[in-house]
């Protein structure tokens, strides 16, 4: 690891202030701490956001859920609110990783750095939700922009995600042995607007999957779902999975998560 200084601001102004330069926000670190330990990532400053007040709170809105950028996820996963409002995100939560991954990392943290497996993303695309920062909010479907990219400007803060309250929404993901990280995930969401549907692990960034949308606002069902095609030109091949079978994965994790939506 190269060396670096570490600052730990006692409220948020004093964390934006403190990101300057070559800086960079430490939430949980269950992805930065290794790449940097790897001497694959380097910042000269690390801004620890564990002493900041407020920013791991979990509140209802008006038809959402407003969820903390530092909300740990065995927070999200354990939470009554969430269980009972949006059990779907608090499923997703449950399972992402391990014991120690889930009760250190955040929803903020995995967000900001956006790895194309992971699960939140998902959660984030089907469900429509929202993303807060120090300066804006931006759509769901306007944050992810490619391969460990955001939105984000340099030294944007995420404070919050407000979900839309869904309770036919479900995730499903087919996950890497070691890592945990899906080779597929897909999340479903079925709301007022229509069907959303989101696929993470399968190309360089989360992305919505229009053939099963289209075929699932026609017939929300497992069998709609499962007779989908999806094409493999434009997915990740990889040592883990090929294209195709990816391809192939993805509208049967579609469809488990269509059977876990409609037993709510």
């Amino acid at each position: 690891m190269y060396a670096f200084d570490y600052r730990r601001p006692a409220d948020l102004q004093e964390a934006v202030e403190a990101c300057q330069g070559d800086s960079r926000y430490l939430a949980g670190g269950q992805s930065l701490v290794q790449a940097m330990k790897l001497r694959l990532s380097a910042s000269e400053v690390l801004v620890d956001l564990g002493a900041v007040p407020g920013l791991a709170e979990i509140t209802a809105e008006q038809g959402a859920l407003r969820v903390g950028a530092m909300a740990r996820h065995a927070d999200v996963a354990r939470s009554a609110l969430v269980r009972e409002r949006l059990p779907g995100l608090a499923e997703l939560a449950e399972g992402i990783g391990d014991p120690m991954v889930r009760s250190m990392g955040t929803l903020g943290g995995s967000l900001a750095n956006a790895d194309p497996a992971a699960c939140y993303p998902a959660a984030v695309l089907a469900l429509g939700a929202t993303v807060h920062t120090t300066t804006r909010s931006v759509a769901g479907d306007d944050f992810f922009t490619g391969l460990y990219a955001t939105a984000l400007e340099p030294g944007e803060l995420i404070t919050a995600v407000s979900f839309p309250e869904l309770r036919r929404a479900a995730y499903v993901k087919f996950k890497q042995p070691a890592s945990r990280f899906a080779l597929v995930g897909v999340m479903v969401a079925q709301g007022a607007s229509g069907v959303r549907v989101a696929v993470t692990g399968a190309k360089d960034c989360v992305f919505r999957e229009p053939a099963l949308e289209a075929a699932l606002s026609r017939e929300f069902s497992a069998q709609a779902a499962r007779a989908c095609r999806v094409p493999a030109a434009d997915l990740l091949s990889d040592l883990h999975a090929s294209a195709a079978y990816r391809a192939a994965m993805i509208p049967v994790m579609a469809a488990r998560a269509v059977e876990l939506a409609l037993a709510r």
